[in-house]
């Protein structure tokens, strides 16, 4: 692993499941900002949503986007989400 390099448990939720073709994954990455690594899997995914559309929860929390991402945390992203 690169130096400054953080390895993360990333979790996809509903259509980002589908848009991942995957459920989860460890990521390696050296964004350090909730926001960030959002930006950085959008890309990475294809997913095909705009950034503030997506949720992100850190270790089960719902975090804000200049929230620390650190070695070892799970991240969870979740897509909107329509009610009714």
């Amino acid at each position: 692993m690169e130096v400054g390099a953080l390895k993360v448990r990333v979790r996809y939720f509903a259509v980002l499941r589908d848009r991942a073709g995957i459920a989860e994954e460890l990521l390696v990455t050296e964004s350090k900002s909730a926001r960030s690594l959002v930006d950085e899997i959008i890309l990475l995914r294809n997913l095909g949503l705009p950034s503030p559309l997506i949720r992100i929860a850190i270790n089960g929390q719902f975090a804000e986007d200049d929230d620390s991402v650190n070695d070892g945390d799970e991240v969870v992203l979740i897509p909107p989400v329509a009610g009714g």
